[in-house]
């Protein structure tokens, strides 16, 4: 009786097991009211209003800290203000959560070549190109950053140079 009831749970373990390998990992649920602060969010940052978007990320962070896309609205809010630096961060969150997301690899690839990695950027472009395993859009975006380059860097002369006004006398 006992070695039938070892064998029974023996057979049920091994196919719990190999049911869960062949299964992909779900992407968490998300709080519904988390999503609700997320949209707001985004229509924000769509209306160009960065600094109230990232109020809005943030609370639907507070509601659930697995919101891939609040982050990825962060970092797109952070980058608008001209902070990739923050905007890698951000996407380094919600690629912690969900290292698959396709538009959080090409979007921080995005914003380190802004800020002058273009190594990093080539690792995110080739983790993009492996999970397609075939050339796909953000792959191809993010391959024309990398080719574009970092935007120049006005030298502090040039800058001052700029602002002088003509002698009008």
């Amino acid at each position: 009786m006992n070695k039938a009831v070892f064998i029974g749970a023996l057979a049920l373990a091994v196919g719990g097991v190999s049911t869960v390998a062949l299964c992909e990992t779900p992407e968490p649920r998300i709080s519904a009211q988390s999503m609700k602060f997320t949209t707001a969010g985004e229509g924000l940052l769509g209306d160009q209003k960065a600094e109230a978007a990232i109020d809005q990320f943030e609370t639907a962070l507070a509601v659930d800290p697995k919101n891939v896309r609040a982050y990825i609205g962060l970092a797109r809010a952070h980058d608008a203000l001209g902070l990739p630096g923050r905007a890698v961060k951000f996407y380094r969150e919600g690629l912690t959560i969900d290292p698959s997301n396709l538009t959080a690899l090409e979007e921080q690839g995005e914003a380190l070549v802004e800020r002058g990695a273009t190594a990093r950027a080539r690792k995110n472009l080739e983790r993009i190109r492996d999970l397609c395993e075939r050339e796909c859009t953000q792959a191809t975006r993010l391959a024309s950053a990398i080719s574009a380059g970092p935007p120049p860097v006005e030298s502090a002369e040039s800058v001052s140079k700029s602002e002088t006004l003509p002698d009008t006398n």
